[in-house]
């Protein structure tokens, strides 16, 4: 792929760190559209936004080190080097509920409301900040005998050089772009508030789960019953998220719009 999209001079431009901050910046500004339409106070949201971002970035670089903290070890400063890939999207997305949770609550806004505003702009996001790996060479398939699998070919790519691979980073890309257009068709059908936000909690546990088994990265040690830490997230999201899917229609139900009265 494509690691360094330009170099001038001493100024070098990497692709990972383009297209992530790229997503980023669109998820903001999809979830400043959702905001205003949703009655939000849009300053509010942009600062939300502001924090989540630096939230997860913070959060997903810390779970990367610590799962492989190995390579960190001896070569701490590394830890820094953002551009050359390394996030870990749990990570990030641990970091950013618990930052969510302490604004929102601080700031008096509306709790489901608002995470429902902020989901489909944190698909959106992720999508496009996949290919940013993509373009790196991280979180690289197993080996694959399949007409679509990619060869990485540039020395600087983190993925093994020269051998077909699953290009598991389109396959995470691809289910977030189809995860945005869900929550996007289920805005319309919306029956309580968190009902955007814990689907695509749902979906993102399920399409997790299964791209992990195409993997061919180090995932971490194997905690309880073979599974990662990845893994044992992406199920906890996934139980957590169906829990919350059948209390939230209880008590956050969205009153159904009055039928405009017949003529007598």
């Amino acid at each position: 792929m494509l690691p360094v999209l330009l170099k001038i001079g001493p100024i070098t431009i990497y692709t990972y760190g383009l297209l992530v901050a790229s997503g980023f910046a669109l998820g903001v500004v999809w979830s400043m559209r959702e905001a205003r339409k949703a009655g939000l106070d849009a300053n509010q949201v942009l600062d939300l936004c502001f924090y989540l971002v630096l939230a997860a970035i913070v959060g997903s670089r810390l779970l990367f080190v610590v799962i492989d903290w190995d390579q960190y070890r001896a070569h701490p400063l590394n830890v820094f080097k953002l551009w050359e890939g390394g996030l870990v999207f749990y990570g990030g997305l641990i970091g950013a509920i618990i930052l969510f949770i302490f604004f929102v609550r601080w700031k008096n806004m509306p709790f489901w409301l608002t995470s429902d505003v902020m989901a489909p702009g944190i698909a959106l996001g992720q999508g496009i900040g996949r290919l940013g790996c993509l373009a790196a060479g991280c979180c690289y398939g197993r080996s694959a005998d399949l007409p679509w699998a990619i060869t990485f070919t540039h020395e600087r790519c983190l993925a093994p050089l020269n051998q077909p691979l699953h290009p598991t980073q389109l396959y995470h890309s691809l289910w977030q772009f189809a995860l945005f257009t869900v929550l996007i068709l289920l805005k319309r059908r919306r029956r309580f508030f968190g009902q955007l936000f814990w689907t695509y909690c749902l979906l993102h546990g399920v399409g997790r789960l299964v791209v992990e088994r195409f993997r061919g990265d180090f995932r971490g040690a194997e905690l309880l019953a073979g599974l990662t830490s990845t893994q044992m997230v992406s199920w906890a999201l996934i139980l957590v998220s169906v829990l919350m899917m059948m209390v939230l229609p209880r008590t956050r139900r969205i009153p159904d719009s009055p039928k405009p009265a017949k003529n007598q």
